[in-house]
């Protein structure tokens, strides 16, 4: 594994390329990068992922975002699609300067929001000759979908730039609750993001820097965002969706099943892990090892030399 960083105009974006077992400097390989969930760094899903594509033979970078993890830019913990976007496209920006990467065998995959975001990247981003995804959602509408009240959350974004600009400290809300004993005293039952608690903040994939709280203001832009309605117009390249087949309040099996059906390309494929949940395929061996295979086939078929 290397240690690499990027620039996303003056933000220094820092991430990690997964190098095959049998590396040779002096060969050139496909490479895959990868987009991350919301909240996550390199070290955890990314990761996962990332180590997997490298035993089947391709280069693969997962990155912190900027405003996250090891990457600069302040304010600290700002989730805004457009820079996740653009950090994605700077992404290749560094791997075409790397003369043991083909620049011409460069796929995207994009995980949870990753899938979103890559997704809206490769709309423009032509130098990606397929794209991936994994229980994708498209935040926008995940969020306008979960929050009780998205134009009330709105008027509160508002409010809180004001005081900003009167000198009020930041405003950060955690992403998930910090612990189980946290969520079962506000009274939180749901399987699903329990288990999100579980991985995130009580599991080996614990990370000191991924610090589990979003920038309020983050909303503005979350709540606006759209990855998919431009997707029958500029997606062309070959498409691999991957959904958990047990459905859940993430909505990650209808907004997989919408991406593909949106996809104007004849390249395009479904697949489906029987029994796994949306945080199943994070990390857990019997349903990553099944995603990773369907994702290395692909590949190996779209980035072939």
């Amino acid at each position: 594994m290397k240690r690499v960083s990027f620039r996303n105009r003056g933000i220094e974006v820092v991430g990690n390329i997964h190098l095959p077992t049998d590396f040779d400097e002096t060969g050139t390989y496909p490479a895959i990068i990868l987009a991350t969930p919301g909240s996550s760094v390199k070290e955890q899903i990314g990761a996962v992922y990332a180590e997997r594509l490298s035993a089947y033979g391709f280069i693969a970078l997962t990155f912190d975002p900027s405003y996250q993890g090891e990457s600069g830019g302040e304010p600290r913990d700002l989730e805004d699609p457009a820079v996740r976007v653009e950090d994605i496209h700077c992404a290749v920006d560094l791997l075409t300067t790397l003369p043991y990467v083909d620049e011409a065998r460069i796929g995207l995959l994009g995980i949870c929001a990753g899938g979103g975001y890559a997704i809206k990247a490769a709309l423009t981003e032509r130098r990606f000759k397929a794209v991936g995804t994994v229980v994708a959602n498209d935040i926008g509408e995940a969020m306008r979908r979960l929050l009780p009240d998205a134009r009330q959350t709105l008027l509160d974004v508002a409010a809180e730039r004001t005081a900003q600009a009167r000198g009020a400290a930041a405003r950060r809300d955690p992403w998930i609750p910090d612990s189980i004993a946290d969520a079962k005293a506000a009274g939180i039952t749901d399987p699903e993001l329990l288990e999100a608690v579980t991985f995130y903040r009580e599991s080996a994939y614990w990370h000191p820097n991924s610090t589990n709280r979003l920038l309020f203001v983050s909303y503005g832009a979350l709540l606006v965002f759209d990855a998919f309605s431009l997707v029958p117009e500029l997606l062309t390249q070959p498409l691999q969706v991957i959904v958990g087949g047990r459905r859940g309040p993430t909505g990650q099996y209808e907004a997989g099943r919408r991406l593909f059906d949106l996809s104007p390309s004849r390249a395009k494929h479904f697949f489906e892990v029987e029994g796994a949940g949306h945080y199943d395929m994070y990390y857990k061996p019997e349903y990553v090892g099944p995603a990773v295979a369907r994702l290395a086939e692909f590949f190996s078929e779209h980035l072939a030399p």
